[in-house]
């Protein structure tokens, strides 16, 4: 007879730089939409994302750990160079269609993937995929994800062209 001892319990796995960056980027967005929703500072909203939403258990459900400080980064470069993404996006949209007809969700959206790309040293194919992926989260099953790929191309063009 062998003795079997009790399988110790896994440890949880630590996410990842890039699994905590693609949360950053999820949490980014629902800051943004927050802020825009509730008129919040920029300061009590990263607070509370800080404090409460990374990591957090809600229905059984853990959030996942975000990465801070590219989530900080993302929200300030967004608020901060807001006017310039939003003509940014403005130019990649349709004639018909401004930033402030298309759904908040999706405006986040384009405003924290235009502060990564214009901002931040992240290749824009990168961010694109990234943000698609976004997308994907918040429409599983509208074609949100292909528009969001098409603008986030165009604004990639304009943002980084030598990148292409």
């Amino acid at each position: 007879m062998t003795s079997s001892k009790p399988a110790k319990p896994a440890k949880p796995a630590k996410p990842d730089k890039r699994q905590m960056k693609a949360a950053a980027r999820l949490y980014a967005v629902q800051a943004l939409f927050q802020m825009e929703a509730s008129g919040q500072t920029v300061e009590a909203v990263t607070r509370e994302f800080e404090t409460h939403r990374f990591g957090a258990v809600y229905d059984d459900e853990e959030m996942a750990e975000g990465d801070v400080d590219h989530f900080r980064a993302l929200v300030g470069h967004a608020v901060n160079m807001q006017a310039k993404i939003d003509q940014m996006t403005d130019r990649a949209l349709v004639a018909k269609w401004p930033i402030d007809r298309i759904d908040p969700v999706l405006r986040a959206l384009f405003r924290a993937a235009g502060a990564e790309m214009a901002e931040m040293p992240t290749p824009p194919r990168v961010v694109i995929t990234e943000f698609v992926d976004v997308a994907k989260a918040f429409f599983p099953d509208g074609k949100e994800p292909k528009f969001v790929n098409a603008v986030l191309d165009h604004m990639a063009h304009e943002a980084r062209p030598e990148a292409f």
